[in-house]
C-alpha cells in the first residue's frame, strides 16, 4: 500500500508537470506556424494526439523517470537557448564591427570645398577668371551633392547597353537590347534618328568618331562585328558596314581623340583589332593578349587620352595591361608594357575578372572596376607591377558587364552603376562617397556618361529609357539609407563568394547559347527597317562569316 501511494503521489506530480509542458509545446507549435517554420499541414490535434499517447503511457515512463526531470530539462534548454541568443548577439556584434571597419578603411578625410558660388559668379561678372568659371562649377563637390533626375528619354525596347554624347555635347547615342541606335537631341527629349544597327545580337557600344561632323558612328555588339554606321545631314542613315569580325562578343571600342577614322576594338575572344577607315581592309590585329599561353578574353579598351599610341585592356582576369602600339612584339612578354594589378588580388584564387576600364582626363590615372570586387585607381606612369593608389567601394558589380568612368572636367569624381539600382559617386581623393541616388527600377545600373562640358551626366540600365541628371536640388543629399545598402551589398558578395566555385564557366555558357541558336531559325528582319548593304570591308584577321554569336538575351553578363 505504501508503494502504491507513493507511485500515485508521483503520478499526481507528474501529470502536474506534464500540464505546463503541453501548454508550452502547443504555444511553441502556433509561433513557429506563424514564423512559418512549421508547414501549414501540421496541425494541433497531432499535438495533442501526442500528448495524450504521453498521458496513456505515463504509468510505465513515469516509473523510470526522475520527478522534476521534465521541469529540469526545460530549463536546461531555456539556459542553452538564452546562451544562444547571448551568443548569436555577440556574433553579430562582431559582424557589424567588421564591416564599420572595412567600410572605414582606406578612407581620407574631405577637403574644405574649393568652388564657392557666390565669390566665383561676383568674379565672372566682372570678367576675373570667367574662362575658368564652367571648369570649377562642373568639378564642384556641392554641385556634385544636388544632382537629380530631370527627365527620361524613351525610345528603346529593350536594356539601354550604351549611352556617348558627341563632342559638342548636343547630342546623344544610345544602342539596346532591341538592335537598334537612337541619336538624341537630349536639350528636348527627342530622337532625332533612330535605325538599325545592322547586328544580329545586342549591341553595347555606339560612338561618334571625333571630328567627323557627326556623320560616322562606331558600333559593337554581342555577335562580335564591328560596323560603322554613315549618317546624313538630313537625318538619315545612308547605311552600315562591317569592318571586323571578332569570333567573341566585342564589348568595347577606344577612340583616339583626334582621329575621325582611327579606333580600336577589344573581343572576348583576347584579340585588339586596329581599325583604319582610310584602308581597303581596315581592320589590322594589333595583339591577341594572353597571360602565359593562355588567352585572356577582353571586356574593355581604352586609350590613354595624352599618349595616344598606349592603350589598356581588362577583361577575364585581374590584371590591367598596358601596351604600345609602336612596339608590340608577343614574343616579349606577350607584347605587354606594363601590367597593374591590386597586390591582394595577383595570388588569389577567385575568378576576378575586369569589366570596365577608363583613363582620366590627362592620361595619368587608371580607373578598373572588378567584378564582385572594388573599383581601383592606378598611376599609369609607375612601372610595371606597382600597386593601386585608391580604392571605392560600397557599391556592387557582379550581375552585368558594369561600366566606371570619371566625373569632372578634371576627373574629380568617380561614378559607377551598382546591382542593388543605385548610382555611386566618390570623391576620388578621399575615397568617400559624395552621392548616392536611385537610378533604375529594373535594379542594375550599367551605363553612365558624364556630359562633355555641363555639370549633368546621363545613365542607363535594365530599364528601357535613358535617365539625365542634373544638379538642381534644393539642398546637397543627406546619403539617406547608404550604410545600409552598402552592408547589405558587402554581405551579398561574401556569400557569393562562398559559392562561386558552383557557377559556370562563361565559355560552356557560350557554347550552349550558339547552340541554341544555331537550332533556331533566323530572325525575321524588322518591317520598314532600312537593310544594312551588303557590302562589307574584310580581314584576313576576320571570320570570313558574319557569325551572329550567341541567341538574344537581355543584359547577360558575358
Amino acid at each position: 500500500c505504501a508503494e502504491d501511494n507513493t507511485r500515485i503521489t508521483s503520478q499526481k506530480q507528474n501529470r502536474a508537470l506534464g500540464r505546463p509542458v503541453r501548454q508550452l509545446a502547443s504555444s511553441l507549435f502556433v509561433c513557429l506556424r506563424q514564423t512559418g517554420e512549421v508547414s501549414g499541414d501540421k496541425s494541433m490535434p497531432d499535438v495533442e494526439a501526442e500528448t495524450g499517447a504521453n498521458r496513456e503511457g505515463e504509468e510505465e515512463e513515469d516509473t523510470d523517470s526522475m520527478d522534476g526531470s521534465g521541469l529540469y530539462s526545460l530549463t536546461e534548454d531555456g539556459e542553452r537557448e538564452s546562451e544562444g541568443e547571448e551568443q548569436k548577439d555577440d556574433e553579430d556584434d562582431d559582424d557589424d564591427d567588421a564591416m564599420e571597419a572595412w567600410l572605414l578603411a582606406e578612407l581620407r578625410d574631405l577637403s574644405r570645398p574649393v568652388w564657392r558660388a557666390v565669390p566665383s559668379l561676383r568674379s565672372r561678372e566682372i570678367g576675373r577668371e570667367s574662362h575658368q568659371f564652367v571648369r570649377r562649377v562642373c568639378g564642384a563637390r556641392g554641385l556634385v551633392q544636388r544632382l537629380e533626375l530631370q527627365g527620361r528619354l524613351e525610345r528603346h525596347t529593350g536594356c539601354v547597353n550604351t549611352l556617348h554624347f558627341n563632342p559638342s555635347g548636343t547630342r546623344l547615342a544610345s544602342g539596346s537590347d532591341d538592335l537598334r541606335v537612337v541619336i538624341w537631341d537630349w536639350a528636348v527629349r527627342r530622337a532625332e534618328l533612330e535605325f538599325d544597327s545592322g547586328h544580329k545580337s545586342n549591341v553595347f557600344q555606339a560612338k561618334f568618331l571625333p571630328h567627323s561632323g557627326d556623320s560616322t558612328l562606331a558600333m559593337c555588339a554581342r555577335d562580335g562585328q564591328i560596323r560603322v554606321a554613315e549618317l546624313s545631314a538630313t537625318q538619315r542613315c545612308k547605311n552600315t558596314k562591317r569592318v571586323a569580325q571578332h569570333k567573341g562578343a566585342a564589348h568595347k571600342l577606344a577612340l583616339e581623340p583626334d582621329s575621325p577614322c582611327s579606333f580600336l576594338s577589344a573581343g572576348e575572344d583576347a584579340v585588339v583589332f586596329g581599325i583604319d577607315l582610310r584602308l581597303d581592309r581596315p581592320a589590322n590585329k594589333l595583339v591577341v593578349v594572353k597571360e602565359g599561353d593562355k588567352k585572356v578574353g577582353l571586356y574593355t579598351i581604352f586609350v590613354n587620352p595624352a599618349k595616344t599610341q598606349h592603350f589598356a585592356v581588362g577583361g577575364r582576369d585581374q590584371y590591367v595591361r598596358i601596351y604600345d602600339q609602336r612596339k608590340i612584339n608577343e614574343n616579349d612578354n606577350n607584347g605587354v608594357l606594363k601590367k597593374f594589378c591590386p597586390s591582394h588580388l595577383v595570388s588569389s584564387e577567385s575568378k576576378t575578372n575586369i569589366t570596365c576600364l577608363v583613363y582620366s582626363h590627362d592620361g595619368t590615372e587608371l580607373l578598373a572596376s572588378y567584378n564582385d570586387e572594388d573599383i581601383y585607381l592606378f598611376d599609369s606612369n609607375h612601372s610595371d607591377g606597382a600597386d593601386y593608389r585608391r580604392r571605392y567601394k560600397g557599391h556592387r558589380n557582379n550581375a552585368t558587364v558594369k561600366g566606371v568612368n570619371f566625373y569632372g572636367p578634371c576627373s574629380e569624381f568617380v561614378v559607377s552603376g551598382s546591382d542593388c539600382g543605385h548610382i555611386y559617386l566618390w570623391d576620388k581623393y578621399s575615397a568617400r562617397i559624395v552621392q548616392f541616388m536611385e537610378g533604375d527600377r529594373g535594379g542594375v545600373v550599367n551605363c553612365l556618361e558624364p556630359h562633355p562640358h555641363l555639370p549633368g551626366m546621363a545613365t542607363s540600365g535594365l530599364d528601357h529609357d535613358i535617365k539625365l541628371w542634373a544638379p538642381t536640388a534644393e539642398n546637397p543629399t543627406g546619403l539617406k539609407g547608404l550604410k545600409e545598402v552598402m552592408k547589405k551589398n558587402k554581405r551579398e558578395r561574401d556569400e557569393d563568394s562562398v559559392r562561386h566555385g558552383d557557377q559556370y564557366d562563361t565559355q560552356l555558357l557560350w557554347f550552349l547559347m550558339r547552340h541554341m541558336r544555331n537550332r533556331r531559325p533566323p530572325r525575321a528582319r524588322r518591317e520598314g527597317a532600312e537593310p544594312d548593304t551588303d557590302e562589307s570591308w574584310s580581314s584576313p584577321d576576320s571570320s570570313d562569316e558574319e557569325e551572329g554569336g550567341p541567341d538574344h538575351v537581355q543584359c547577360m553578363s558575358s
